[in-house]
């Protein structure tokens, strides 16, 4: 009897206990960069885009991958509605603008088609768009990651060599507990946190003063408590709202513009973690 109770604590041991899963980089990129937020509607999609064209302005090949299969945006910011093309491996080519390479499942179906899918269903995507994109020597792939911790982080997670994280938040205190759970999240799947945002950080009024609509300094605290580094502020910016919606990022637009300079000085440290 007590012989058949240690065989059943033994097998309970072996399936719970973290399984070794083999990581393979995406064909066709050096380095890839997750921008994750727990929390839905922190601005992500549209820090991914930027950050993207900030790397570029480094001298980079960059390309985005908008993983968010319930509601892909990029269609929209990057002004594209084209349906990628395949090769004869049945690979698929990312579409291109402004010198960059392009991905989303937003491409292959029609913008008001809602994804009524099961967990299976979105993983099996989430594999399809990691492994049968043809991406062209692309120096940095950058992830846009749909919010939460489910299926498709735990997907990337065990299927692919992720370089690291970035997370995106506003200050306030109902986004930063997801913040927290992120944080734990890839520190248990071992993806390197590259540091925190604090996006909506604060809005310049034409009196020339800031307001902190959703706190203050909620982020950078956050990323002091769990050791991580704190990247920088984003406030919030029409000009950056009105480039997202035309599908022309700002930080490819105007370059030289006080919020592209802050994604280019993240950009920097993003570089210098990484390579």
């Amino acid at each position: 009897m007590f012989k058949n109770k240690a065989k059943t604590g033994d097998s309970l041991k072996e399936k719970v206990s973290p399984k070794n899963f083999t990581k393979n980089p995406i064909k066709g990129t050096k380095f890839t960069v997750m921008i994750s937020s727990a929390k839905g509607g922190v601005g992500k999609s549209t820090f991914s885009i930027n950050l993207l064209f900030a790397l570029q302005k480094l001298g980079y090949k960059v390309g985005l991958l908008d993983a968010d299969i319930h509601g892909p945006s990029l269609p929209k910011m990057i002004g594209l509605n084209e349906r990628p093309k395949t090769n004869n491996d049945k690979f698929l080519l990312p579409l291109e603008k402004y010198g960059a390479q392009f991905m989303s499942l937003g491409f292959l179906v029609d913008e008001k088609t809602p994804m009524i899918w099961r967990g299976p269903m979105v993983a099996g995507t989430i594999k399809t768009l990691a492994e049968k994109v043809l991406w062209k020597d692309l120096d940095f792939l950058i992830i846009d990651m749909p919010p939460g911790t489910g299926d498709t982080q735990l997907t990337f997670a065990q299927d692919v060599k992720i370089d690291g994280a970035i997370i995106i938040s506003t200050p306030q205190e109902l986004a930063l507990m997801d913040v927290t759970r992120g944080i734990q999240m890839f520190n248990k799947v071992k993806i390197k946190i590259l540091g925190l945002v604090e996006n909506m950080s604060f809005f310049k009024g034409d009196d020339g003063k800031s307001y902190n609509i959703f706190g203050e300094d909620g982020v950078e605290k956050t990323a002091k408590e769990f050791d991580k580094k704190f990247l920088g502020k984003i406030p919030i910016n029409t000009e950056l709202r009105k480039s997202a919606d035309l599908g022309l990022p700002l930080t490819y637009k105007k370059p030289d513009h006080e919020i592209s300079k802050i994604f280019a000085d993240i950009a920097l440290k993003i570089k210098q973690d990484v390579l």
